[in-house]
């Protein structure tokens, strides 16, 4: 992972952010701050890759963190539709393989080829990843590249879509036997296991 993690905790991921959720460790802090850029919430707030200057207010802040985070240099991204567009298939691919899977199976990877990363010595002498090309494959690079060390990190798999189905906002799950489903007990938590519980009342005693 990387190194510069004691940052990253000062820093405010805005997407996250919205949703009151503390951003993942590391570079992984990026991927969870991108997949939040949905509209969700109560009342729902606004999709910040709804349109191009929500979308580049938010890159350029992100970015900037994912910078001062892991020590490398972010290239400046002026998005246009096109690259708008391809994030928004990237997000929804992404939460798609997040989401809790439905009656046990788990989901297929997400298909995204993007062969823009090329190795360099850092002046540790540490080989390390850098994200290469232009406009949307960059960021794409970037976010893959965080989700490849997440994974080999043991990481990645607290990273987890709210099991609300009203709610939908991704939480890093820090429990110790990330056994977490929901992004907060008591907003989302409490008021399914409610639900749950009267829908079981109901069938217990029909015509009620």
């Amino acid at each position: 992972m990387e190194p510069n993690s004691g940052e990253g905790l000062a820093m405010e991921w805005s997407a996250s952010a919205r949703y009151e959720i503390a951003p993942a460790p590391y570079g992984l802090a990026l991927v969870h701050d991108f997949v939040n850029t949905i509209s969700a919430g109560r009342p729902r707030a606004i999709d910040l890759l709804g349109g191009l200057p929500d979308a580049q207010a938010w890159l350029d802040k992100a970015l900037a963190n994912w910078a001062a985070q892991s020590g490398q240099s972010a290239a400046p991204v002026h998005l246009s539709a096109h690259d708008l567009q391809e994030l928004i298939g990237l997000r929804a691919e992404l939460r798609r393989l997040l989401a809790p899977p439905v009656g046990g199976d788990s989901h297929a990877a997400p298909a995204v080829n993007v062969a823009a990363a090329a190795l360099r010595l850092d002046r540790g002498g540490r080989a390390v990843l850098e994200p290469r090309g232009q406009g949307w494959r960059y960021i794409a690079a970037v976010i893959l590249l965080e989700v490849f060390q997440a994974q080999q990190a043991g990481a990645w798999r607290r990273l987890k879509i709210c099991r609300n189905v009203r709610c939908g906002a991704a939480f890093y799950d820090s429990s110790r036997n990330n056994s977490g489903v929901w992004h907060s007990a008591k907003l989302c938590g409490n008021p399914e296991n409610l639900r749950a519980h009267r829908a079981r009342q109901r069938v217990r005693t029909p015509g009620t």
